[in-house]
Order: structure tokens, then sequence, then C-alpha cells
């Protein structure tokens, strides 16, 4: 005899063979203390989210977790429904969006992009605490964060290697190699008598100072204060002064470039007497902290919605502060859009019951 089934949240798809699998250390990542799965579960959600929920509450680890791959396994809904259901899941306590920093067997440090997946809706609190204490267990670790699969893959900015050459069969005689004949050069080719070796360039010669990478990058910030090589290595020693003061690059760069004259005839004698008349004060040694820095933070939460990183305590419900708005004001509307919808519906039968009760 058949069993009807009881629940009330539509049937989820059953997972495909060839669902994508996200990049070793990325995809989905569940929550610890998780309640057992049962029959029950989403069921205060609205019927759209609690498909996609069922959905993505039985993807195994790992797995991709973007819109488009899950618009691609849910027939029902396009990628903006589905964006909109992860977001009420989000303030529903169920997911969060991360990126971690990590580090891999080559001692290369990259952001992965991982979603937290809870079957059990948690509270603002309960997430803070969790990727507070991630944050802690990933800061003191001192191995590799990634995979040693993933640690074999070259980096993300380096071409590809070249596939290593096919091995040789055992059992054919090699051809002995012939000595390398050297390239005779031909009277074109000689090199001329008085030519003089090339000058090395500037780089190859020395290693650059950050002071003078500074000065010589103000003219890509403003092209009023474009600098030649001879101006960068006349300032260079007062730049380097501001460096030895405590000061950042940026702040050398904020300083020489705020509030420019719409018209600079000389960049060099602009930027010499900006370089004497804003030098910052020494910092008094006394008042740095000799203790151990503050660990890095190597764990950041994400908007849900729009991808904008932030600590915990900042993205309330996992939602940056324009997103949650917009979410917000979205329900009042539907909610606005129902009451005006009953409104008109009660109207109506009313002026129907006043046609009925008129005197014939």
């Amino acid at each position: 005899m058949a069993t009807k089934h009881i629940s009330s949240a539509l049937p989820a798809p059953a997972l495909s063979a060839s669902y994508p699998m996200a990049h070793p250390g990325y995809g989905k990542r569940s929550a610890p203390g998780q309640q057992a799965r049962t029959r029950t579960d989403f069921s205060l959600l609205p019927t759209r989210e609690r498909y996609v929920a069922g959905f993505v509450d039985h993807l195994p680890e790992g797995a991709a977790m973007s819109v488009k791959q899950l618009a691609k396994q849910l027939p029902l809904y396009g990628q903006q429904a589905i964006s909109t259901a992860l977001n009420a899941l989000s303030v529903a306590g169920h997911l969060r969006r991360v990126r971690c920093s990590v580090t891999n067997a080559s001692d290369e440090t990259r952001w992965v992009f991982r979603t937290f997946w809870s079957r059990t809706a948690r509270d603002n609190e309960w997430w803070d605490a969790y990727l507070a204490a991630e944050n802690s267990s990933l800061a003191a670790s001192s191995g590799p964060d990634i995979p040693e699969s993933d640690a074999a893959l070259p980096p993300l900015s380096s071409p590809a290697e070249e596939p290593p050459p096919a091995p040789e069969d055992p059992g054919r005689e090699q051809a002995p190699e012939l000595p390398a004949v050297p390239h005779r050069r031909t009277p074109d080719q000689e090199p001329a008598p008085d030519a003089e070796p090339s000058a090395p360039a500037p780089e190859a010669a020395g290693s650059t100072s950050p002071a003078y990478l500074a000065l010589a990058r103000l003219g890509r910030h403003d092209h009023r204060l474009t600098l030649s090589a001879a101006d960068c290595a006349a300032l260079e020693a007062q730049a380097t002064e501001w460096l030895a003061r405590g000061v950042t690059v940026d702040y050398l760069t904020g300083a020489l470039t705020a509030g420019l004259p719409a018209r600079v005839d000389s960049p060099l004698g602009f930027v010499r007497r900006r370089l004497v008349d804003k030098i910052p004060p020494w910092l008094p040694t006394e008042n740095a902290r000799p203790g151990t820095p503050a660990p890095a933070r190597r764990i950041l939460m994400e908007c849900t919605d729009c991808g904008r990183p932030g600590r915990p305590e900042a993205l309330f419900d996992g939602l940056c502060r324009p997103c949650r708005e917009a979410h917000s004001l979205g329900e009042e509307d539907a909610i606005g859009t129902a009451d005006t919808a009953e409104i008109a519906d009660v109207k109506l039968r009313m002026s129907n019951l006043r046609e009925l009760l008129k005197p014939v």
C-alpha cells in the first residue's frame, strides 16, 4: 500500500550524477551541531525557499554553490529567483557566504570562497561565534590549508606548464646522438668592431627604493605631477625621510596629490615644496607596543546578495546594509500588495451582498 507524502515542501529534484563540484577548498561547508534530517525541515519557510533549501541540504561537501549552477539544476526557478531565495535563507539563519585566506603546500596564499550551510536555523550570535572560532583555528594552524590536490595546481597568475614528454619505448633501440655542430657566423652577422655593449636598464642596475617608486607613480595618479627619472632621483632622499618617519607609501602619495591647483608649471618644484612643508612628525618610540600583534583576520564574511566583504558583526543576517534594506522593502511591498488584494476582495463581496439585498 502506498504511503502518502505528508511533507508540505516540494520534492527536491534528484541529484545529477554530473553535478559540478567546486575546486578543492571551495564550495559548500556544513556547519557542526545540526539536527538530524526529518520531513519537517524548512516547514516554516515559503514554498520556493523550502524547495531550494531541500536541494542544497542534500548536496555533498564541496559542491558548487553559485547561483548559476543552482539555477541549472532547479528547473522551476531562474537565477534571479534562486538569488532571492538564498537571501531569504541567509536571513533565516541557514547559510553564510565567506572568503578565506588559505596557504597551500607551496607557501602561496590565496582567497577561496565557501558557503557554510546549516540545516538548523542559527541566529547572528551563533554565526559570529562560529566564524570567529574558524578564524582563530585558521590563524593558529601552521600547515597548509589547501589539500595536496589543490597544491599541485599552478598559481592563478602563472602560465600553464608544458606537458611532460611522452615516455620512450624501452624496446626500441635509441639512435646515437650526433654531436652538436656550432653555427657558423656569416659576415653579415659579425658584430661591428666599434659597437659598444648596451647599457643595463635602470631596474636591472640596482634595486629601486619604495620612495623612488612612489615618486615615479605620481604621474599615474595625476598627470599634473608627472616626474622624469632625474626628478625622481633628486627627490628620492626627501621621500625616503617620510617613509623613515613611519608613514606608508599610500599616505605619501595622498599627501602629495591632495588639493592640487588647476595647473602645475613645475612638477619638480611643486613636489619638492610639499615634501618640505608637509613632512610628518616623528612618532615617539615609547608609544609603540612591542607585544605580539593581533592575528590577521583570515575569514571575511560576504554579503549573500552582492558579495561585499566585511566583518560578521557588520553583516547582520548575512546581508550588508543596502541589501538588507532592499530585502526589507521587498517584504513590505509583498505584504502591502497582499493586503490591498484582500481589501479589494472584501469590498467586492460587500458590493455583491448589497446588490442582493436591494428590493426588487
